[in-house]
């Protein structure tokens, strides 16, 4: 089989083809187990019998990545492009920290921001109905901002009020020391936290607190609501999700049926292209 630099981008990039999906697939493998070789390394009694040997291997995972990296920038189109994008930063900051412990020790264990590349298997998996979906909470989270910013207002001001009416009715001894301490035991409470380093003693301070309590269940089932309020409404208006990554700026999630990038405005793919012609 002929690796033209095109082909490779379909393998490298995208998921359409067997090929691509087999190559993202042990990429997700090497991720993973890179996570389970930093993790093991924390634990001091595998550290000391295998120390060596789980180095050899991070060392191995990382050279890989390096090369992988390498191949990103010398088939994509716009290679400055490719490494100032999320998925660029993610790979450089994934693979620099090994090579880092050798003048900042320690710092191998940054590593496990490797996990975020697994947000690839979205498109790897080819499972456009999951990147559908994730598309309807992030337009639903946009929909509801101005709402949930006044709510999150409206709680601030109730958690100011009654860190300040505590302030008031406790005394030092009870740990309300001074207005921002009490704030922290209102917002502890009236999230239903309840860590319990602080308490009110006085009858109307346990009052209050059960108030605010009650209050804080309340609260929690407000965002929720108004947020699927506003899946409910996304989740049929939108379009199915292809897995095409465009060739010229990367963007991803594009609908199913688009055949040219909806930020640049580059075709997509030359296949879907030239059916849409012909038709």
């Amino acid at each position: 089989m002929k690796f033209t630099r095109k082909r490779l981008y379909e393998i490298v990039f995208e998921a359409e083809t067997m090929e691509g999906r087999l190559f993202d697939t042990i990429l997700l493998g090497l991720i993973s187990f890179s996570i389970v070789i930093v993790m093991l390394e924390s634990v001091q009694d595998i550290y000391q019998k295998y120390g060596a040997v789980l180095v050899v291997i991070e060392w191995i995972i990382t050279i890989t990545f390096t090369f992988e990296y390498i191949l990103r920038l010398a088939i994509v189109a716009h290679p400055i492009k490719f490494v100032f994008s999320f998925y660029g930063i993610i790979d450089f900051l994934s693979t620099i920290p090994t090579y880092l412990s050798f003048f900042f020790p320690g710092s191998q264990g940054l590593v496990v921001i490797r996990a975020l590349r697994l947000l690839r298997i979205f498109r790897i998996l080819k499972m456009p109905r999951h990147l559908r979906e994730s598309n309807v909470i992030l337009s639903a989270l946009n929909r509801s901002k101005h709402k949930i910013f006044v709510f999150l207002f409206s709680v601030i001001m109730i958690a100011i009020i009654v860190g300040t009416v505590m302030y008031l009715i406790e005394t030092p001894e009870a740990g309300f020391t001074s207005i921002p301490r009490s704030i922290y035991w209102a917002i502890v409470t009236l999230t239903t936290v309840g860590y319990g380093d602080i308490a009110p003693q006085s009858s109307l301070g346990q009052l209050i607190a059960s108030l605010v309590m009650i209050l804080g269940y309340a609260i929690i089932a407000v965002p929720t609501g108004i947020v699927t309020s506003e899946m409910s409404r996304e989740k049929f208006n939108l379009k199915e999700i292809s897995t095409d990554v465009c060739p010229n700026c990367l963007t991803e999630a594009h609908d199913s049926d688009a055949i040219y990038c909806k930020k640049c405005g580059a075709i997509l793919n030359e296949q879907t292209s030239n059916r849409a012609d012909k038709h």
